[in-house]
């Protein structure tokens, strides 16, 4: 076998696209949609524990908030919107650790979330950090999407959601879908909202 004990540790992931992420140090021009895509279609949300035969994916999960913040949070706007489809988006590369895990692991896990999420942020035009009342408001509609997907796919009863993400409000959850995607669907919807909605962020304010 050949000797590795000389070789310099790495903290850097290949992407698809060919480009190379520095974790310790990322750079907004080594980050690429379609990269982002296609890895959070392939993140399990919940580490898989959910229902369906397809893992319920961070793309999807994504959408949903989407969907739900259009309601609850309707003033947002183009650019606020934008923050919401990003609003996950490291874990493309860190994947999607449950809370009680980065509780274990403490600052260290939030300080690379919060490096990538920013290099994120920069490369899509959006100035990091983000203002309090949107991250507050993206925070309403995550939560609510999570008790969704607590009680509906991932063996939750109501009661356990509740304490965890609070009582849902103003949300027809009729309206919701939960029917966990193949990966491809989920990275091609997440794709076509992304471009949609990322047009509408950079057409000149009238």
């Amino acid at each position: 076998m050949p000797d590795r004990s000389n070789a310099p540790s790495r903290a850097w992931q290949r992407m698809l696209s060919g480009r190379r992420l520095d974790l310790l140090d990322p750079s907004p021009l080594d980050i690429e949609i379609d990269d982002i895509a296609h890895g959070l279609a392939r993140v399990a949300r919940w580490n898989g524990q959910t229902l369906g035969a397809h893992a319920f994916s961070v793309a999807q999960h994504t959408l949903l908030v989407d969907d739900i913040a259009r309601v609850t949070a309707p003033d947002i706007g183009a650019e606020g919107r934008l923050a919401v489809m990003l609003h996950d988006a490291p874990e493309y590369v860190i994947g999607d650790m449950i809370s009680p895990f980065k509780v274990l692991l403490g600052g260290e896990y939030r300080a690379v979330e919060e490096r990538l999420l920013a290099a994120i942020h920069r490369r899509f035009g959006l100035r990091p950090p983000l203002p309090a009342k949107l991250a507050a408001r993206i925070k309403a509609a995550d939560h609510i999407a999570a008790y969704y997907e607590a009680t509906r796919l991932a063996g939750f009863d109501e009661a356990e959601a509740v304490k965890y993400f609070g009582h849902p409000k103003g949300i027809d959850p009729t309206a919701l879908d939960l029917e966990p995607w193949p990966a491809a669907l989920a990275e091609t919807r997440f794709l076509e909202r992304f471009g949609a909605i990322a047009a509408a962020a950079a057409s000149p304010r009238t």
